[in-house]
Formats: C-alpha cells, structure tokens, sequence
C-alpha cells in the first residue's frame, strides 16, 4: 500500500503549467473589438481565465444572448487557433517536473477550462501528451467550479477523493475541489491573488511550479 497521501495530481493548466495569461486576454481583447462589444479592462479579462468560455462570456456580459455568446467564442477561438497567434510558453521547470513525476508512479491528469482542441493544439506543441492519464475540458463537462470534471477523471483512474490533489492558480479550482471532496493545492504566480486563493481553504500553497516535488515530498 502506498505511503504517500496523493496518488491522483490533477493539473489545471492555464496559469499553473502553461504562462498563457497574457495570450489569452489578447485574444479575449480581439474578439470583443470584432464584435464591437462594451469594452473590459484586461483585468476582467484576466478573472475570468480558467472558466470554460460559455461561462466566461455570461461572466463578462451577464445576460447576453445566445448569438453573442455564440459569436464571441467563436471568434476568440478563430484567434486563438491562428497560425500566426502568439504562442505561451510552459513555466520553468514544468516540463521535467511532470516526467519526474510521471517517473515517480503519480498518475497525471488535466481540467482545464480550454476547449478540447486547444488542449490538444497545446500538448501536441509541448510535446507533453504522453505524461497525463487523462484530461477533461470545458466543453466535455459542466465548467469549474463544478466537480465534475474532477469526478470524471477520478472514475476514470479508479481512485478516491481523498488520495486526488487538484493544482491550481484561480479560486474556480479550489472551490472545484472542494466541491469533488479532493484536496487542493494553490499556485500563487498564476492568475489570482494569494488572499483569494486562501479564501477556499487550499492543503498548501506554492509560489513556483518547481517546488511542487518538494512539498509532496514533506507530506510523506
């Protein structure tokens, strides 16, 4: 029987493995200027990452129509997918962090608010497809702070709520753990604040992706 408390590592990716915040509110940016819509600062922009788009969009224009919602994400998609768009880049260490672990016997997995085709534009570019189990995305399930893409991918890997740790920066993936009974851990260097992140009652927190081994290690 395994001695350590977490088998399960679930990685939000956007601002806790992939640097993306800036990508993403340009290409947020840009669909609004095409759909000649009430301008947001960068900052609303930025408090919606981590949401799946659907939900970020009624975030941003409450009460919106179909068609708007419809037409923002398909031009935010239009942007994003672009040949010529701006690429993000993995954090530091991210990479050999996950084939440390993925060595380690940890199983590996994604929640994300992306949609599936950007996840898989991003793990086909970072090459790092082969180090998760599974990932589940926003338009495959309902989007955070809804559990269930955490239940998802715990039904998929056989394992339970408490041996399951969620890795996150924004407080949608604290209150979707909380909400799938698994414990979470708080990036403070990606979209939201300490104090927010706080609020929700994470295991730990971490101020740099690298020192997630090390803290796993001290829980042991």
């Amino acid at each position: 029987m395994s001695q350590r408390p977490f088998n399960l590592l679930v990685f939000d990716w956007d601002g806790t493995v992939m640097d993306s915040e800036s990508q993403i509110v340009n290409c947020l940016q840009a669909a609004i200027k095409d759909l000649g819509l009430p301008e947001r600062t960068d900052d609303e922009a930025k408090n919606i990452i981590g949401l799946g788009l659907r939900e970020a969009v009624e975030t941003l224009y409450p009460g919106s129509s179909d068609q708007v919602h419809r037409d923002l994400v398909e031009s935010y998609r239009h942007h994003w997918l672009a040949e010529d768009a701006p690429q993000s880049s993995l954090f530091p260490g991210a990479k050999a962090l996950l084939e440390s672990l993925n060595d380690a016997g940890y199983l590996l997995a994604v929640a994300t608010g992306k949609g599936r085709r950007g996840l898989n534009k991003v793990l086909d570019e970072t090459g790092l497809g082969g180090m998760f189990v599974t990932s589940r995305c926003a338009d495959e399930a309902f989007s955070k702070p809804h559990p269930q893409m955490l239940e998802y991918i715990m039904d998929f890997t056989g394992c339970e709520p408490a041996e399951t740790l969620m890795i996150g920066d924004t407080v949608y993936d604290m209150e979707m753990a909380n909400n799938a009974s698994t414990h979470a851990l708080a990036v403070t260097y990606g979209v939201h604040e300490l104090e927010r992140l706080q609020q929700h009652n994470p295991i730990g927190v971490i101020d740099n992706l690298i020192e997630l081994q090390p803290w796993l290690q001290s829980r042991l």
